[in-house]
Order: structure tokens, then C-alpha cells, then sequence
């Protein structure tokens, strides 16, 4: 877990007098969510299945989504049939994130509607969050080009896979950043691509924006599904906020 610039003021919603303000923060989820990254994964992980003799389907694609590396690893080995052991796995594992990191490095592209959104939400000096199980040192070029394109990064904080004592679908990760922004989880928003990212979000308490990259995402409450971030803005995440408190 890492803050990542000086804290900003933070508009605060009025308990008292049930004003509805800004989120007390806005916690955002990477690959599928803010960048066009889970494809990366995919690439890496059907070479992977071909180095390992098969072809990955695209059902057992769909379940790793959002899932650590472990997990993703063990969902292509039984899909594929094979045994591999837990040192392999690891190497495995180290294969296919040096093989997204060099795909990474090439560029990224945003998923429709995001980098406005996080524009505005920085602007309005809104506390924000990166949550992700991308592990820090792929983290860290997706961050990079994204505070290039925005002329500064725009999160206050950002929590990383390899840095939380759980990872999604666990709350860990989202507690974690409420925590360290010191904000109530109810009076925040999470924006989410996968299943186990949405569990986890929806289990820290806060209200959830579940835009489906390479996933279905079935309904939940204190979910709102949309197709893509597109018209997406500061005073919509507000209403999601409202809608969870009215709710809970």
C-alpha cells in the first residue's frame, strides 16, 4: 500500500441536514476498469496454455478475471488437465507477468468514459483509491502512464495485490483503503469490471459501479451495473452512494 500524493480537502456530505455531497472517496479498480489491460492477461495466459501443450477455454478465461495469479494459474491447469508443481506454478507465475509487463510497456488504452471520470473526480478534490490485485511492479507502468495522461496522479492512495493480507474477492483490499483514507466505507463508491472485485467492495460496505469488461456480472444489491464508464460522472457516483444508504 502505497499513498501516492498529498492528501486533497475533502468535501464531506452533511449528516445532519441529509445534504448528499460528493463520496467521501472513490475507490477504483485497474485492469477492466480503468484500462483495457485485462486483454494483456488473456494474451499471456493462451501462450501460456500452448507452451504447456493445450489452448485455455474461453470459459475457464472468464472465470480468472480479477482473481490473483495463484488462482488464475489453478483455473488453467484443471481447464487444461495438467499437474504442475507448486515451484512451477511460481514460475509459471513469473512467466506471465513478465510477459504482461513487456505488453504493458508498449502502452495502454483507456476503457471508455475513465479517464474523464477520474479527471473530474481529482478536480473536485474527491479522496481516491487504486485497489487492484495487479501485483506493484506492473501496477507501477499502468500508474505511470496514467499520471502522464493526466498531467498528475490522481490517486491519494494506491493498494496493490502483493500488499494486502487477502486478496479479492476478500473485503481486505477495499477495508484497507478506507482505512487509510480514513473514510466511511458506506459513503463511498467502488467502480469494478469482475465478480470477485465486486464481493469484495460490496463486503467492505461500500456502494458499487460494476462496468463488465470480459465478465458477466450478475445483479446484486448495492450494485449498479452499466455498460462502460461513458456519461458516467462525479454527481452519478453521488446518487450510488445515496441509493446503498437508503438501502443498508
Amino acid at each position: 500500500m502505497r499513498p501516492e500524493s498529498p492528501p486533497r480537502p475533502r468535501p464531506r456530505n452533511d449528516r445532519r441536514t441529509g445534504t448528499q455531497g460528493p463520496p467521501d472517496a472513490v475507490l477504483f479498480d485497474m485492469d477492466g476498469t480503468l484500462v483495457e489491460t485485462e486483454q494483456l492477461w488473456s494474451e499471456a495466459l493462451f501462450e501460456l496454455a500452448g507452451r504447456l501443450g493445450g489452448r485455455m477455454s474461453d470459459a475457464a478465461r472468464e472465470r480468472t478475471v480479477g482473481t490473483s495469479m495463484a488462482t488464475s494459474l489453478r483455473i488453467l491447469y484443471a481447464d487444461l488437465g495438467v499437474v504442475r508443481t507448486e515451484a512451477l506454478l511460481r514460475a509459471d507465475a513469473q512467466w506471465v507477468e513478465d510477459a504482461v509487463g513487456a505488453l504493458m510497456a508498449r502502452g495502454i488504452t483507456w476503457r471508455p468514459g475513465a479517464q474523464q471520470l477520474l479527471a473530474e473526480v481529482r478536480d473536485a478534490g474527491v479522496p481516491t483509491a487504486l485497489v487492484t490485485t495487479t501485483p506493484r511492479r506492473l501496477a507501477a507502468i499502468v500508474l505511470r502512464r496514467i499520471a502522464a495522461d493526466l498531467g498528475g496522479d490522481p490517486f491519494d492512495l494506491t493498494v496493490c495485490g502483493d500488499e494486502v493480507p487477502a486478496r479479492k474477492p476478500d473485503p481486505a483490499p477495499y477495508r484497507l483503503a478506507t482505512r487509510a483514507l480514513d473514510v466511511d466505507p458506506a459513503a463511498c463508491v467502488a467502480l469494478e469490471d469482475s465478480l470477485v472485485g465486486v464481493t469484495s467492495a460490496l463486503a467492505a460496505g461500500a456502494a458499487v459501479l460494476g462496468v463488465p469488461s470480459l465478465q458477466p456480472l450478475p445483479p446484486a444489491p448495492g450494485l449498479t451495473l452499466r455498460d462502460s464508464l461513458a456519461a458516467v460522472d462525479l454527481a452519478y457516483l453521488a446518487e450510488l452512494v445515496g441509493a446503498r444508504s437508503l438501502t443498508a
